[in-house]
């Protein structure tokens, strides 16, 4: 806790006891509220816990902070539920004291949240095992199954207890939880009939009517509407919104079945929970001239009959009559609607209050230990707060009275404890002057002039007794007592406070009035005889139970309800006394519920009520701080030069010379046997303060030792590990070494005696080498492969692997030949196929075919100034269906004598076309069927001859008159181009001749024939002899481009 001082200004002190203005309420509640806004909802009254409900979810319940608080010193964490849990599990066990947890505080404050949390922190304690799990389980779901039963929605509070529960938990003597017992204090079954607006009944009814299923609300006879219900509807407030009743229904079936109630058992529960709300929608009449009762919906009590299996005459007899004992007679005397109407109720409050109990017994069976051994107790109280509304009813009287006593409690056991560690220490007592409210709890509890007392007698006073008379002999017995208040005997300027029917009680929480309408009643608390009769007699085995018999042969009054619930109320004095307590008082922040506001009206009342200044007048009237030697010289130690950093003699003379060096005043601290007692708050401040400071200091001492103590061992550890590296690096790499020349020894080895095998078939001797061999030859063989199809190299190949490799060879043509076709277009194509031809044709045959071979073929090789003329022809060709294929300039050398003249060649489909250059004039037309011939010479020429012939006796005209012509007689510049272009597009590839002896014959005009002879010179030249033939000479041995030998040898021709 000390770790927080230093924090204070900003989030509060962890202990009331520290503040330095303890008597001022502000200051209470402004630590309160500086703790609140920063989630710390926990904070200490020295051993008392205060816990202010956040109304949201914190993280501060988790595993990890549950395992933090297990066996840990009170006060070394901060403030938690779970340090007063750990705290009275631990005394229980080491000191086999039993123990009680009392949390008390207002509807809304967190009362049955904070029980959670003490038993969910005991279940999370223990080591599991069958029997134990079995009983965590057990005492776990008890919590839902008597929420659902007993609390409900107040104005205040959505899931406001309204009955007091006190649990024992039994341990073994290990510590284990092996049994519990639960009791139960004062149900509040007004509820059952009448709740106010905002109010619920309690939530088990809106359970049922939403989470269960169709076919068992069919058999109860029951709608999913809880507002067709008389005792459901009247609050207006049947749905909430914070909780989620389907949810909550599974869980309390499922909570019926770990607690080993049977089918049988929830049926009858269920059919008597049903029954409740039919008896509030039964309505009564009356017949005319008549003021007796009668009921108006009897199908009601048709299914109330049904549901609980007793005769529908009887109990429609018992809401109707009473049955009247008159010296020694009976009789039926009949009831009227108001006297029926409160039967009818009252049997309602019945039957749901003796279930109640019935189920907590059944709870209690579940828990029992079984073992039977002798067990360590611990109790956990969760009662009702202290109560101040508008209006103020019996049942405020009973809870305030509750809270009474257990005040008296708190602050006896208080004194107690305070007094017997002054003892134990050695410390002198100083007398406390504090509220001893003995005196209210006499005024409500004694004979024969108190409160309960007076209100019995009323009760069993034969004639006619009313609330009214009740607060007249309240105010003629008691009136004179300082802390009652009635109208009647108050002073003129009090009496306008308190109406006629009211009187005040002056409590120690505060002055409250209560109204006295309905005191006699609910303590009477009567329920008919005929109606437990009709009970009695039903086949449910809950009903059955609750009402025996035996009850009905009792003539003895019962106890009322006030008495009943003082003895109950000195019962549970007698336990608590007889155990060592813990408490948590808990404190809610405003009235809407709302996280994070903080009504500081509000608190500062239920601080009032709660006797938490008195309880800190109390804690603080002695010494404020006290803590063990050790702990207190372990903590302080450095402050001294003396003490640090260990001091090697006792704890207690340790402290003496520390405080004795921080100059403590002697009416500021005493020394105990084992502690030291520090008497002002601001003390200690100043204590922790310069222990704060000194922190610093030691912290840059502890550094820089640490600094230099670390560096060093990292200097030392890292010579060290050089050291080594290296001593392990160099063997590591003399190994390496050994191993490598061992192989290389080996594979050197190997591969010798391989080399020596190489020629024989595959065995052991040389298998590596061969399998070497082949990897290294397919390596190389990788990298040295043809690129391309012209490329013909191949790497030569080892003897073993000759046959591989000529089919990789071929394998690696055939793929060079295939990405090279599947890159060919169209037109490569067509080139390549007229280039096969050429080659068949010239290659080896015609000198000018090798200066071909680099140059493309072309369809067309018209000027663009003679496109104009080839369109005009094209016309005149289409009209007889041809088509022009190919196109050149040639010279054509006539058959009267050889001129030259500059013409040009059309081949279409079918027909050679020789026009004139000028105009495209039609010169000769030879149809391919008429070409007999086509001869060239083999020298560097381009001279071609077109032989005519094959022309029929029944040819045309034009095709004698062509053969008279003679043969045609040209000249190309591109000879290769142009013959190979008329023998593919003719198909006439046979037809092409060679002259012979360098000599052509061909038909000249009218029947005549001619000769062209060809020779090698170095001028190309064409001429005509002396003896009239045509003399060529080819220019080859000028060894000039063919194409410009064609040029210079048509100029000159």
């Amino acid at each position: 806790m000390e770790d927080h001082l230093n924090k204070r200004d900003h989030t509060g002190v962890q202990d009331f006891v520290l503040l330095e203005d303890y008597t001022n309420p502000n200051a209470f509640i402004e630590n309160l509220r500086k703790r609140f806004q920063e989630d710390l909802i926990y904070t200490y009254i020295g051993p008392v816990l205060v816990s202010v409900n956040p109304y949201h979810e914190l993280d501060i319940y988790n595993a990890e902070v549950i395992k933090s608080y297990k066996n840990v010193n009170f006060y070394e964490l901060p403030p938690h539920v779970f340090a007063i849990a750990d705290a009275s599990y631990r005394s229980m066990r080491g000191e086999n004291r039993d123990q009680c947890i009392l949390i008390s505080g207002e509807s809304g404050a967190g009362k049955t949240e904070a029980s959670k949390k003490v038993l969910h922190y005991i279940a999370a304690s223990n080591k599991d095992t069958k029997d134990v799990e079995r009983v965590k389980d057990r005492l776990l779901e008890s919590n839902p199954l008597l929420e659902a039963f007993g609390n409900a929605k107040t104005t205040r509070n959505d899931n406001s207890s309204r009955f007091g529960k006190y649990m024992d938990i039994q341990f073994d003597y290990k510590g284990a939880p092996v049994g519990g017992h639960i009791l139960n204090y004062l149900l509040e079954k007004s509820r059952v009939i009448h709740q106010a607006r905002g109010e619920r009944n309690f939530h088990i009814f809106y359970q049922m009517l939403v989470g269960a299923s169709p076919i068992m609300l069919k058999h109860l006879k029951l709608s999913s509407e809880p507002d067709k219900y008389f005792y459901l509807n009247q609050g207006d407030s049947s749905v909430l919104q914070t909780m989620d009743d389907q949810a909550n229904w599974r869980h309390v079936q499922h909570s019926l079945d770990v607690l080993d109630f049977t089918q049988e058992e929830q049926k009858a529960l269920f059919a008597i929970v049903a029954t409740v709300l039919h008896l509030g929608n039964i309505e009564f009449g009356t017949e005319e001239s008549k003021d007796d009762a009668k009921v108006t919906n009897i199908e009601h009590c048709d299914v109330i009959s049904e549901l609980l299996g007793c005769q529908e005459d009887a109990l429609l007899a018992a809401l109707q009559n009473r049955t009247i004992e008159a010296k020694g007679e009976k009789m039926k005397s009949p009831l009227t609607v108001d006297q029926a109407l409160y039967a009818r109720d009252a049997l309602a409050k019945g039957i749901y209050d003796r279930l109640f109990t019935w189920i907590v017994h059944k709870v209690n069976a579940s828990l029992s230990n079984r073992a039977k051994m002798k067990c360590s107790l611990m109790g956990l109280l969760d009662i009702y707060g202290f109560e101040i509304f508008e209006v103020n009813c019996f049942e405020q009287f009973c809870i305030n009275y509750c809270n009474e006593k257990l005040q008296q409690l708190f602050i006896e056991l208080t004194l107690k404890s305070e007094q017997e560690e002054y003892q134990r220490e050695g410390i002198q007592w100083e007398p406390v002057q504090y509220f001893n409210n003995k005196i209210i709890c006499d005024l409500i509890e004694s004979k024969p002039l108190g409160v309960i007392c007076v209100m019995d007698e009323e009760c069993l006073r034969p004639g006619d007794t009313t609330d009214q008379t009740f607060l007249d002999k309240l105010s003629e017995m008691i009136g004179k007592h300082p802390h009652f208040i009635s109208h009647s005997v108050a002073d003129n300027s009090t009496r306008k406070t308190i109406q006629r029917d009211e009187f005040r009680l002056l409590h120690y929480a505060g002055d409250v009035t209560y109204n006295v309408k309905g005191f006699l009643d609910k303590n009477n608390d009567l329920l008919f005889r005929d109606l437990k009769e009709a009970m009695s007699e039903t086949t449910n085995l809950i009903t059955r139970e609750c009402f025996p018999k035996d009850e009905l042969n009792s003539k003895k009054r019962p106890d009322t309800a006030a008495t009943q619930f003082k003895n109950s109320l000195s019962q549970l004095m007698e336990i608590l006394m007889s155990k060592e307590p813990s408490y948590v008082r808990c404190i809610k922040p405003n009235d809407y519920k709302r996280a994070g506001q903080f009504d500081e009206r509000i608190v500062h009342h239920q601080v009032k009520y709660l006797g938490l200044m008195e309880n800190l007048r109390v804690r603080r009237a002695g010494f404020a701080y006290r803590r063990p030697y050790e702990v207190f010289l372990k903590r302080y130690k450095s402050l001294c030069p003396a003490t640090w950093p260990n001091y090697p003699g006792e704890a207690k003379v340790g402290v003496q010379t520390l405080v004795s060096y921080l100059q403590y005043e002697e009416n500021d601290y005493r020394m105990g046997k084992t502690k030291l007692f520090i008497r002002f708050p601001r003390v200690l401040f100043a204590t922790e303060d310069a222990f704060q400071h000194r922190k610093h200091e030691l912290a840059t001492q502890v550094q820089a030792k640490y600094k230099c103590y670390r560096q060093r061992k990292v200097y030392l550890r890292m010579r060290v590990s050089a050291v080594i590296v290296q001593c392990h690096w160099r063997r590591f790499l003399a190994k390496r070494l050994l191993e490598r020349r061992r192989w290389a020894a080996q594979v050197v080895r190997k591969f010798v005696k391989g080399f020596q095998y190489r020629n024989e078939p595959e065995c052991d001797e040389n298998r590596d080498f061969v399998k070497f061999t082949k990897m290294n030859y397919l390596k190389r063989l990788a990298q040295c492969a043809p690129k391309s199809v012209l490329d013909k190299s191949w790497l030569p190949a080892p003897k073993l692997l000759q046959k591989t490799s000529e089919l990789l060879k071929t394998v690696c043509m055939r793929n060079l030949v295939l990405s090279y076709v599947k890159k060919i277009s169209p037109s490569m194509k067509i080139q390549m196929e007229q280039k096969v031809v050429a080659e068949r044709l010239f290659k080896g045959k015609k000198d000018s075919y090798m200066h071909s071979i680099k140059d493309h073929f072309v369809d067309s090789r018209l000027a663009a100034h003679h496109e104009s003329h080839k369109n005009s022809l094209l016309a005149t060709l289409k009209q007889s269906h041809e088509n022009i294929k190919y196109c050149t300039y040639v010279t054509k050398y006539d058959r009267h004598g050889y001129k030259s003249r500059k013409r040009v060649l059309f081949l279409t489909d079918s027909t050679l076309f020789v026009v004139e250059e000028k105009d495209f004039k039609i010169k000769d037309r030879v149809p391919f069927s008429l070409i007999n011939g086509i001869q060239t010479s083999s020298l560097m020429d381009g001279i071609f001859v077109i032989v005519i012939g094959n022309v029929e006796e029944n040819g045309s005209k034009e095709e004698l008159k062509q053969l008279e012509r003679g043969d045609l007689i040209l000249q190309s510049d591109h000879i290769i181009e142009t013959l190979t272009k008329l023998v593919m597009i003719s198909d006439k590839e046979n037809v092409l001749k060679f002259a012979t002896n360098n000599v052509i014959n061909h038909d000249l005009a009218s029947g005549k024939q001619g000769s062209i002879e060809f020779t090698k010179g170095d001028n190309y030249t064409v001429k005509k002899g002396k003896g009239g033939q045509l003399i060529v000479v080819d220019g080859s041995r000028s060894r000039l481009d063919c194409s410009d030998l064609h040029i210079g040898a048509v100029r000159t021709s």
